[in-house]
């Protein structure tokens, strides 16, 4: 009876102990049954991406890979959903699986039929023509501003009549024999290929882009003339990827801003790269004063502005 008495008491005494040693325990079971989830996880995208790649034939490579470009165009699944949701979540849709697809097909066809490159990543690129169209840009009026070989803005023509909206594309570039931007030499494109109006002319027929709709003006942004002979109508559509040091960026807003529709649609591309500080320097500087524009969203490297 006395070994019973002193049994019980210390029990008592112990089972706090105890029961903060099985929680204690329990919550490390949990922690490790996440660990090995999230292992599972990556073990199965690893062996998804190696079972691609042992299963692609070379000739993929030839066509998908990134010789003569910067980038290649092979996205991995995981990738690709990312992006998409990226581009849904600005949009404000559901999703964006099929568009941004559609998008793809739009990108590889523009680079198999041209000459030259579109330049950014597959997600960049994906970004600009997928969310652009999504967003319902007020009219098919597509200005861009610096177009390398003119290849990308066949594509966004080509996304913005996917819409329902007939495209006019006015394009300003000093077409200049390679990339220019302030403070860094580019000697010679990835591509190979030179940059002449000859090739963006052509490049912008293969892409299916009508001559009678199209407008390509020599110059830069900044340039008086410029401004004067291309603020003729309101855009729906403005792409800023000329000049990327803060200035030229901030310049191009500020015209933007003057040409700009009532619910346009403005493209800041390479906003967030770390290679371009310039571009988020004055993007972030603008919108904080007094602006027609407020930042939709971001997708991949690029901003989207919505013009009040």
């Amino acid at each position: 009876m006395t070994d019973a008495l002193r049994v019980h008491p210390a029990r008592r005494l112990l089972q706090p102990v105890v029961d903060r040693i099985d929680r204690r325990i329990d919550r490390r079971l949990r922690s490790a049954d996440r660990q090995i989830e999230n292992l599972r996880q990556e073990l199965r995208r690893t062996q998804e991406q190696l079972s691609e790649h042992h299963s692609r034939p070379f000739s993929y490579d030839l066509l998908y890979g990134k010789d003569g470009r910067l980038n290649d165009r092979m996205p991995s699944r995981e990738m690709f959903r990312k992006l998409s949701d990226e581009i849904a979540a600005v949009a404000g849709r559901p999703g964006a699986w099929t568009e941004t697809a559609q998008a793809f097909r739009t990108l590889v066809e523009l680079e198999s039929r041209g000459v030259g490159r579109i330049a950014g990543s597959t997600a960049n690129i994906l970004g600009k023509l997928t969310t652009t169209p999504l967003l319902g840009p007020p009219n098919g009026e597509i200005l861009e501003i610096g177009t390398l070989y003119g290849l990308f803005a066949g594509g966004m023509a080509r996304q913005i009549l996917r819409r329902g909206l007939a495209y006019q594309l006015t394009i300003v570039d000093p077409i200049a024999p390679v990339q220019l931007q302030p403070g860094v030499e580019i000697t010679r494109d990835p591509s190979g290929t030179p940059i002449t109006e000859d090739i963006v002319r052509a490049n912008l027929r293969y892409a299916g882009v009508d001559p009678e709709r199209l407008r390509l003006h020599r110059g830069f942004s900044q340039d008086p003339d410029v401004r004067e002979a291309l603020s003729d109508r309101r855009y729906g559509v403005i792409v800023i990827d000329g000049d990327h040091s803060s200035e030229g960026v901030a310049r191009d807003l500020e015209w933007a801003e003057k040409i700009a529709a009532t619910g346009a649609i403005v493209v800041l591309d390479d906003y967030g790269d770390g290679r371009w500080p310039g571009v988020q320097e004055a993007a972030d500087a603008h919108l904080a004063g007094h602006t027609r524009m407020k930042l939709v969203g971001r997708v991949s490297t690029s901003a989207f502005l919505r013009a009040g």
